[in-house]
């Protein structure tokens, strides 16, 4: 998994969007980012509940095309919805739908000739899908879409946790060797702790999308 460089580099993390493509456009406006010198992290979950999952796929695709400095992880729904079209059956296509997939569907959909809804996925987008890595770390932060497993070695921890995982990392006081930087589990305010910082304020439920910066610690919401 890719591993940053620069101790003196500012960093930037957006929480999980789901859809919410006018807040991200609002909350990039909002933050001082130095696209030459600072880094801009999303930490997963682009798609799925919310409206325009196209449109904010589209526009993280150009901003990772004009910056060189744009880290984009894998949440878990761009993995259910990775699952569902490489294997449409019963099991994946509940699964995606049961958590918001029907939003997605109709951000790409089409209509066929019978008036089926059909998705309609740009080469680019899938290929931004597929090479989504599960984390991303620097000297002193982990950025990762769900958390991890306490007392186990980042090698060796399972992509369900990366991806999935809650109770069990949120409320745990482990030393993790590194700030934990993580999405996710909505709160209504973000989780600022010395071990971990949580960065999902529920956007999609009517909560702010927030952005982080590293290492001042500063808060930017819409």
């Amino acid at each position: 998994m890719p591993a940053g460089d620069p101790m003196s580099e500012r960093i930037f993390a957006i929480g999980d969007i789901h859809g919410c493509f006018s807040m991200l456009e609002e909350l990039l406006d909002s933050i001082p980012l130095d696209p030459a010198e600072d880094r801009l992290v999303f930490i997963g979950d682009y798609i799925d509940r919310g409206p325009h999952a196209r449109q904010v796929v589209d526009h993280i695709i150009s901003l990772k095309e004009e910056y060189k400095k744009v880290t984009c992880l894998l949440g878990n729904h761009e993995e259910m919805f990775m699952d569902y079209l490489e294997r449409p059956d019963e099991d994946t296509r509940s699964m995606f739908y049961l958590n918001g997939g029907g939003e997605t569907v109709r951000s790409y959909g089409r209509r066929d000739k019978q008036g089926d809804e059909q998705i309609n996925l740009p080469a680019r987008h899938r290929s931004f899908f597929k090479s989504l890595p599960l984390w991303y770390e620097t000297g002193d932060y982990l950025f990762v879409h769900a958390g991890v497993r306490p007392g186990i070695e980042l090698a060796k921890q399972s992509r369900k946790d990366l991806l999935w995982i809650r109770n069990e990392f949120i409320f745990s006081s482990h030393e993790f060797g590194k700030t934990v930087v993580f999405g996710h589990t909505p709160f209504s305010k973000p989780i600022m702790e010395a071990n971990k910082i949580g960065i999902d304020t529920g956007a999609v439920y009517g909560g702010h999308l927030t952005c982080i910066e590293l290492p001042s610690r500063r808060l930017y919401q819409v």
